[in-house]
C-alpha cells in the first residue's frame, strides 16, 4: 500500500506532515482546502504549508501552536527551522478542567512474573552489583564478568549479573541534594524486584559512601531472594584492592546463584504492572504513529489498574496546558508546573534556554521548534487523568498515570524510572535510537516503516504502518499485547543483543568540585 503523501493531525492546522517523502510538484487534497501542490520535494517526517501564512501568524500542528511564522510562507512549502521560530507562548492551564471519565475496566489480565518475598514482583531475575562511586565501576564490571552465558547456562531462572556502575559519587556535597538523589536512584534500583539480590562495592574514601546509601536508601532491610539475608557491602580499599574485592564478589554470588535460580515465574494481575513511557530519536512523525499509539497502550494500562508513567520534562514544555487540564487536582498540575519553572531556572544558570530542543536528529527528521516535540511528546501519556507527580528516581507510589520528573537525556531518564520501580519501559523513536537498560526489558517502537525495516534487528514494533492505513487503535493494542508478553518473559531486541549494561546513568544536576 502507497503511504499517503501528507497527514493532516487536526482541523485547525495550517500545516501537513509527509508520511513519505515527497518529489516537488506532488498534488494532493484536503478536505475543505481543496488540490494543492508540493512547490519543493519534502522529507518524510517534514511539514509543508496548507495555506499561505504570513509572517509572525501561528504555525498549528495538533490543533496547538508550535512556533510562528519568520517570514511569509506561500502554501505548499516546506515549513521548517528557516522559516519558524518558536516564539513565546500564551497557555492558559485551566486546572482540573478536563479531568477524563473513568475508563471501562479491562479485567482478567495477567502476566507470568517473579513475586518477590515483600509481595512486589519482577520481569526480570537479576543479580545486581551496585557501584557508589565511578573509582569502583571497574572492579564492579570486572566481577560481573566472571559469569558470562556459559557460566549462567546451569542457572535457567538468572538472567544475568548485572554491573550498575556509573560515573559519579564523589566531588559532591555530603548529604546534598545530589548525594541524595543518587543513593535514591541506587538504592531504588537495588531494591527494584527485577533485582534477585545484589552486593554493593565502594572504593572507601569517596562522598558516596557505602554505608550512607545503605542507611539512607532503605538497603538494610532484607532483600528480594528466595531466602533473603543483608547484602554484602564491602569497600576495595578494606579488601586489600581490586583483585582480591572482585574474588570475594564473585565467591559471594556464587553462593547467590542457586537461591536465586529457585524464583519462579507465576501468574500476577497486570493491575500491579508499572510502565515507564520514553522516547529518543525522534522525528516528525513520532507524534504522528508510535507516540499516540504509545498513548493507546497506556490508557489500557491504566483501564487495567495498571501505572504508566511520563517522563522527560524538558520534553513536556510548551504542551504542559494539557497536562494540567487533565490533573485530577491543582495540587497535581501545580506540581508539574513548580517543575516547569525549575528547569527553566536551571537552564538559565548555564546561560541557556529550556527551548534549545530539539537536537539535529530530531531536526533532521522534521521537528522544528520544542513545542512541536513536547506536543507529540506528551502523546506517550494518552488521555487519562493526572494523578501524581514524582521527583527523579523516587519510589512511584499512586497507579494511574503520572510523571517523573527527569531530564530529556535518555539514558538518565530511563535509569530515573527504573529507580522509580518501572517494570518495562517503552522507547519511541525515529531515528533509530538502540537502547536497552538492565534491569529493566525495553520495548522499541519505531515511528517510520523504512526505519523499521533498516534496522529491524533493534526495532520491536512498526508504529509506521499507521501511515499506510492501520488504525492507531489496533498499533495500541499491539503494544499493550507486547508490553504484557515481555513482562511475561519474552526477550525484546535489545535484550536479544545484550544491550543494557552501559545506558544505566544516575542524573547529577548539581556542580562537581
Amino acid at each position: 500500500m502507497i503511504a499517503r503523501p501528507f497527514v493532516r493531525l487536526h482541523s485547525d492546522d495550517n500545516i501537513a506532515v509527509a508520511a513519505r517523502y515527497v518529489p516537488l510538484g506532488t498534488g494532493f487534497q484536503f478536505e475543505g482546502i481543496g488540490d494543492l501542490f508540493a512547490r519543493e520535494a519534502v522529507d518524510m517526517g517534514h511539514k509543508i504549508s496548507l495555506r499561505t501564512i504570513e509572517a509572525g501568524q501561528p504555525i498549528k500542528k495538533f490543533g496547538q501552536t508550535i512556533g510562528f511564522a519568520t517570514q511569509p510562507i506561500p502554501q505548499g512549502t516546506w515549513v521548517h527551522v528557516h522559516n519558524v521560530s518558536a516564539g513565546e507562548l500564551s497557555l492558559d492551564y485551566a486546572f482540573c478542567s478536563e479531568i477524563p471519565p473513568e475508563p471501562t475496566p479491562i479485567e482478567g489480565r495477567t502476566f507470568q512474573g517473579y513475586r518477590r518475598q515483600n509481595g512486589k514482583f519482577g520481569t526480570r531475575n537479576y543479580i545486581g552489583i551496585v557501584s557508589t562511586v565511578n573509582c569502583s565501576a571497574t572492579t564492579s564490571k570486572y566481577a560481573a564478568q566472571k559469569f558470562d552465558p556459559s557460566v549462567l547456562a546451569e542457572f535457567s531462572n538468572v538472567d544475568g549479573v548485572v554491573p550498575l556502575v556509573h560515573k559519579g559519587g564523589c566531588a559532591i556535597q555530603y548529604g546534598g541534594e545530589d548525594h541524595q538523589q543518587l543513593t535514591r536512584t541506587l538504592s531504588g534500583v537495588a531494591r527494584h524486584p527485577n533485582i534477585g539480590a545484589y552486593i554493593v562495592i565502594g572504593l572507601g574514601c569517596e562522598t558516596a559512601q557505602a554505608s550512607f546509601l545503605m542507611e539512607n536508601g532503605g538497603l538494610l532491610q532484607l532483600g528480594n531472594s528466595p531466602s533473603p539475608k543483608q547484602p554484602l557491602v564491602m569497600n576495595i580499599q578494606d579488601q586489600g584492592g581490586v583483585a582480591k574485592t572482585v574474588a570475594r564478589a564473585v565467591a559471594q554470588i556464587r553462593e547467590m546463584l542457586p537461591e536465586i535460580n529457585k524464583a519462579q515465574r507465576e501468574s500476577i494481575p497486570i493491575s500491579e504492572l508499572m510502565l515507564g513511557l520514553e522516547c529518543g530519536g525522534s522525528d516528525g512523525n513520532s507524534g504522528t504513529t508510535a507516540n499516540p499509539a504509545l498513548g493507546y497502550c497506556s490508557d489500557m494500562l491504566v483501564a487495567a489498574g495498571g501505572t504508566s508513567v511520563l517522563s522527560e520534562t524538558p520534553e513536556i514544555y510548551g504542551g504542559e496546558h494539557l497536562l494540567t487540564r487533565r490533573s485530577v487536582t491543582r495540587d497535581v498540575g501545580e506540581a508539574l508546573l513548580e517543575r516547569i519553572q525549575w528547569w527553566i531556572e536551571y537552564t538559565a544558570k548555564f546561560g541557556q534556554r529550556i527551548d534549545i530542543n530539539p537536537s539535529v536528529g530530531n531536526k533532521k527528521g522534521g521537528l522544528t521548534t520544542i513545542y512541536e516535540k513536547s506536543l507529540g511528546a506528551i502523546a506517550k501519556g494518552g488521555t487519562s487523568a493526572l494523578r501524581g507527580v514524582f521527583k527523579y528516581g523516587e519510589a512511584i507510589t499512586k497507579k494511574g498515570f503520572v510523571i517523573m520528573d527527569t531530564p530529556g537525556y535518555d539514558p538518565a531518564s530511563v535509569t530515573g524510572l527504573v529507580a522509580g520501580g518501572t517494570h518495562v519501559v517503552c522507547f519511541t523513536t525515529g531515528r533509530g535510537s538502540c537502547f536497552g537498560c538492565k534491569p529493566v526489558p525495553t520495548i522499541k517502537i519505531a515511528t517510520n516503516t523504512p526505519m523499521y525495516d533498516r534496522m529491524i534487528d533493534d526495532m520491536d514494533i512498526n508504529a509506521g504502518k499507521i501511515l499506510d492505513g492501520v488504525s492507531l487503535e489496533d498499533v495500541g493494542r499491539e503494544i499493550f499485547e507486547e508490553v504484557i508478553a515481555v513482562a511475561g518473559g519474552k526477550k525484546t531486541k535489545s535484550e536479544a543483543q545484550g544491550i543494557g549494561d552501559e545506558e544505566f546513568h544516575p542524573w547529577t544536576f548539581g556542580p562537581t568540585t
